[in-house]
């Protein structure tokens, strides 16, 4: 049985293994397996290279109509394979397993052909693809979508014109409120500046003020001590 394949306990998306093959440098392909029945399912991943792949979870439990996510995992290789070709097969088992049953708790002949139980079988086949093949499918994809939407390209320019509008708008925003901020700079330096001046007014006009009292302070007694000297009796 196959992943395409309908009338199974669980299916399997997408319905291959692909890797992006690069030398000394790992790859990934995640697995969705759905549980299609109302009843609990368990699942198991055998492959023919298991020193190439890394699988997790390679066992476990789905919940009625539930779904779960199978991360395979290929170890970084040292060399191409030939033509980029891969033989490698995975194989995933699944069977109806009691309510609540934990992966912990499954027993050892689960996946045993041999036992009493209907085991389903799904194989996955392997492709490695490099990634300048992905690189041209993925701009083979845009020029598509690009010619069969020709009024794309009016709307890119209309988005980029309005989006330079509002970049035009915004410095402008910002020159208009730097030159306010300076403006009121300006106006607070002015402010202190006069009232520093005003303050230097008052202690000047408290220091002429107190120096006329104290030049006109002597001056009276300079008078007083000369009337007094004038006024006294002379001795013949």
């Amino acid at each position: 049985m196959t992943a395409g394949e309908g009338n199974q306990l669980i299916s399997v998306h997408p319905n291959d293994l692909k890797f992006i093959f690069e030398l000394e440098k790992q790859s990934f392909c995640d697995l969705k397996v759905v549980n299609n029945t109302e009843h609990h399912v368990a699942f198991k991943v055998k492959t023919t290279s298991p020193k190439k792949y890394f699988v997790r979870p390679n066992t476990g439990v789905v919940q009625p109509w539930d779904s779960c996510v199978i991360r395979v995992t290929l170890q970084a290789q040292r060399e191409y394979p030939p033509d980029m070709q891969c033989k490698d097969k995975f194989l995933l088992q699944s069977t109806i397993v009691a309510p609540n049953t934990d992966v912990d708790d499954l027993p050892a002949d689960t996946f045993n052909k041999e036992s009493a139980k209907e085991i389903e079988e799904c194989k996955l086949k392997v492709f490695y693809e490099s990634p300048s093949a992905q690189g041209n499918s993925e701009d083979e994809g845009l020029k598509s979508s690009t010619e069969q939407s020709p009024d794309l390209n009016s709307a890119v320019r209309q988005l980029k014109e309005e989006r330079d509008a509002a970049v035009r708008q915004t410095l402008q925003l910002q020159q208009e409120l730097n030159r306010h901020d300076r403006n009121v700079n300006n106006l607070v330096f002015l402010k202190q500046d006069f009232l520093k001046r005003r303050r230097q007014r008052r202690n000047d006009t408290g220091f002429s003020f107190t120096f006329a009292s104290f030049v006109g302070l002597i001056g009276i007694m300079v008078g007083f001590l000369l009337n007094l000297s004038l006024s006294s009796p002379s001795t013949e």
